[in-house]
């Protein structure tokens, strides 16, 4: 164990995290995404969902400040969509939240699914809300 760094974070995603570059994206991903047949990597962190997952990175890694809106997510009309509500107050209450001032980038389901099968990383949880998928765009330090 490191000091500072959340027990749900792994050494590969930690890994992972490290070797990413400035625009480089990852995406933590609900339960229901195939990840495994989408991802170039797939990093698994079962038994964990979602927002804790998003708290643990964005402890780690900056968004990206050259863009409006470093943070995505998919347009989704379903159930489960007040998700992005905790999702958003997760990263207004991050270091991060200067960066944040335009809120979320919503794609079109062809358009995220694109941008998930050219992320850097995709990170499994068993997150059971539907459409509660989200892409990080790491910035600089």
């Amino acid at each position: 164990m490191l000091k500072k760094i959340a027990p749900v974070i792994s050494p590969e995603l930690i890994k992972i995290l490290m070797e990413m570059g400035h625009t480089d994206e990852i995406v933590i991903c609900d339960g229901n995404m195939p990840a495994c047949t989408m991802g170039k990597r797939v990093v698994r962190l079962d038994g964990h969902n979602v927002p804790e997952i998003l708290k643990a990175v964005l402890d780690l890694m900056p968004l990206d400040p050259t863009v409006e809106q470093p943070a995505a997510i998919c347009r989704w009309d379903g159930p489960d969509a007040e998700i992005w509500d905790v999702y958003a107050d997760i990263i207004r209450n991050s270091e991060e939240a200067d960066k944040f001032q335009h809120g979320f980038k919503m794609l079109p389901p062809a358009e995220f699914n694109a941008a998930v099968a050219n992320a850097y990383c995709l990170v499994t949880t068993s997150e059971k809300a539907l459409a509660a998928n989200i892409i990080l765009r790491k910035g600089l330090m």
